[in-house]
């Protein structure tokens, strides 16, 4: 399993790559194809993230060892932002999504290059991810 960082300074590469943010933008539109669509169960007001412009409904189960989240919008940048952070926290232990710096943000230069209110939600959806988490690594706690 890679670690979160591992994934992270991976994506920074990526991104390097490209010299303006308009490549940068078409990257994120490519990756967005890579968002499976969530099931209708799951488009309801329980799993939309509050603070965001556009529409996001994030899900995620644990198999107790790691969280696997899932997640659909109807804007494609912000689809772009959510695969990144899917692939990036995905797969990790609770404790680790929790505690994880997400420094790619800054390093790739998206925070700047977002809307006040698209970087707001982005906030959000880490805010999200990093509740699901927590709540996964207390469920676990108590049962130790």
């Amino acid at each position: 399993m890679e670690s979160i960082n591992d994934i992270q300074d991976t994506i920074i590469k990526e991104f390097e790559v490209f010299d303006d943010w308009l490549d940068k933008y078409e990257y994120l539109i490519e990756l967005s194809q890579d968002v499976e669509p969530l099931e209708a169960r799951f488009k309801t007001n329980e799993y939309l993230i509050n603070g965001c412009q556009s529409r996001v409904w994030l899900t995620a189960e644990t198999d107790g060892e790691t969280v696997v989240f899932r997640a659909e919008t109807d804007a494609i940048i912000t689809k772009g932002i959510i695969s990144l952070l899917i692939r990036i926290l995905s797969h990790q232990k609770a404790r680790d999504i929790v505690e994880a710096d997400l420094y790619f943000i800054d390093r790739i230069g998206l925070k700047q290059h977002l809307s006040p209110t698209r970087s707001n939600g982005l906030l959000s959806m880490i805010k999200q991810m990093k509740l699901y988490a927590l709540a996964f690594d207390s469920v676990k706690k108590e049962k130790l």
